[in-house]
């Protein structure tokens, strides 16, 4: 028999589950260990994984786990392990579908290492220049007195072996910057996985919970998400911390500039 709960704590209880509430609207998809570490790392709320896990399922505010559609894979390769900042960089695109205006056609560029996006482009089209216009903005970004005048490792640039990453331009540009390329191999859903959960991530908090129409209203929502994603979402594999202060921590650590 369980016990019934007291005034205090079904207190306590309404005002937590009121911050949830709060999280989940602006995150529909998130699940409860990224609400508890919003709420803990972020907004300073002392609470325990399981309370708010608890919570959630008496509300109904878990995720269900998508299991009809799991993939099912067999032996892969590893995907490379990032052991700085600027030592693996992951570009991808993806198409997002605007009501009565067709696609538009969005490309990050990710920091393996800090999860940051430090590069993006989003246009009606997706050329070429649409990926050298979102890698140019992440190595301006990283690199600001200039790529080749910087003491700096290797940096390696991991893609999907498309049409613009294996474009002649494409290649020429990151020879000349001297960064390194790296095409995923054929069925290897993890070699480029960090800079795909973030396109779905991206999808997830303001893509599929909205009916989008206007491209400028989206581009304006786009720009304010990338902000709050790199200095206010905490990562569990980053120490809960987000990819701003990672970067800033790994910085100060190593006596390095903080670029922003």
């Amino acid at each position: 028999m369980r016990r019934a709960k007291s005034q205090s704590v079904i207190e306590r209880n309404a005002v937590i589950l009121g911050q949830i509430k709060e999280v989940k609207t602006d995150h529909p998809l998130w699940g409860y260990r990224r609400v508890w570490s919003y709420l803990k790392y972020r907004q300073g709320i002392p609470v325990n994984k399981k309370r708010i896990q608890r919570l959630m399922k008496e509300q109904g505010l878990l995720v269900t786990p998508e299991t009809r559609n799991k993939a099912k894979r067999g032996p892969i390769r590893p995907k490379p392990h990032a052991e700085h900042p600027n030592h693996f960089w992951g570009v991808d695109m993806t198409k997002i579908k605007m009501a009565s205006w067709g696609w538009l056609y969005l490309t990050i560029v990710l920091d393996w290492y800090t999860k940051e996006i430090i590069g993006y482009n989003l246009g009606l089209q997706s050329r070429t220049e649409d990926w050298l216009k979102a890698l140019n903005q992440a190595v301006n970004s990283r690199f600001p007195q200039g790529i080749k005048d910087t003491d700096k490792e290797q940096l390696f640039l991991i893609s999907d072996n498309g049409c613009q990453p294996t474009s002649q331009r494409f290649m020429m540009n990151c020879a000349v910057l001297g960064i390194k390329q790296i095409f995923t191999t054929w069925s290897n859903p993890k070699g480029n996985s960090d800079t795909e959960r973030v396109l779905r991530t991206i999808k997830e908090d303001i893509v599929w919970p909205y009916d989008w129409d206007n491209p400028f209203d989206f581009e304006i929502s786009l720009a304010k998400w990338i902000h709050d994603y790199n200095t206010d979402y905490p990562h569990q594999t980053l120490n809960n911390m987000t990819p701003s202060q990672f970067y800033a921590s790994y910085a100060n650590v190593n006596k390095e500039p903080v670029l922003t």
